[in-house]
């Protein structure tokens, strides 16, 4: 068989889709993994069933696999992402598979958030696996930005964190980036992909309110120990990787604004 198709985990979430959209465009084939046992008829796009972190299904999912695109992960049960990891590199080495692209986030290596260690040690694993890798590291996502600001609107007052900056950035273009990636050959860590504008959170928090039609109190709280030094630190932002386009007052326009 020959190895020439790329393989997108993580295929139903919010980046896996956009980066299917831009798989679809290379002209290779083009394969899926999914937990359901019932997957879509997708057009330009092979899905099969598999459980990364059970380590099931993987085999045959990844037999013909040129390249795999590693979007897969579960923040609510975060410590998963490591078996999940191992049983991925596991399989793929014994598909013959020659390149697997990992996004992980800015900031991975400065901020000893729990969320963050385990995306780390996941590009450890992957860096010593012995596969050509690529590791990209992104900015946050606009969506989870407006899913955490709707959580915390619930209440009367906004709590976020003093000083802190973030730099949004689009998933579809984190997915330009990852595709053309998975084009290329194996690059080791490249250069991060952030959002064109640095923010503060009590900004982005206030904006999203007025796109929301919402009145609420933002008030800033300081985060103690080494995880609240660190977001202070602005190691959530790469400004000399300001390379997106698409700004956060455009996805409130198109996301949030009533």
């Amino acid at each position: 068989m020959k190895n020439d198709a790329i393989m997108v985990t993580g295929a139903t979430g919010t980046l896996g889709r956009e980066v299917l959209e831009q798989a679809r465009r290379t002209g290779l084939p083009v394969r899926a993994l999914s937990r359901r046992a019932a997957l879509p008829d997708d057009v330009g796009v092979t899905w099969y069933t598999g459980d990364l972190a059970k380590g099931v299904g993987l085999d045959e999912a990844f037999a013909g696999v040129r390249t795999i695109i590693h979007c897969a992960t579960d923040i609510r049960r975060f410590k998963h992402d490591i078996p999940a990891f191992h049983h991925l590199l596991e399989s793929a080495k014994r598909a013959g598979v020659e390149h697997v692209v990992n996004v992980s986030i800015v900031g991975t290596d400065r901020i000893p958030y729990p969320y963050y260690r385990i995306k780390l040690e996941g590009e450890r694993l992957l860096a010593a696996s012995g596969i050509g890798w690529t590791n990209l590291r992104a900015t946050q996502f606009p969506g989870l930005l407006d899913t955490v600001f709707t959580v915390l609107s619930k209440l009367p007052v906004v709590l976020v964190p003093t000083r802190t900056v973030c730099q949004p950035v689009d998933p579809r273009e984190v997915a330009d980036r990852l595709v053309e990636l998975a084009l290329d050959g194996p690059a080791g860590q490249v250069p991060d992909l952030a959002g064109p504008a640095v923010h503060t959170v009590d900004r982005l928090a206030r904006t999203w309110l007025r796109a929301a039609g919402k009145r609420r109190l933002v008030l800033p709280v300081f985060v103690p120990g080494k995880a609240g030094a660190g977001f202070r630190s602005g190691a959530l932002t790469a400004p000399d990787r300001a390379v997106g386009r698409r700004t956060w007052e455009e996805y409130l326009a198109e996301k949030v604004a009533r």
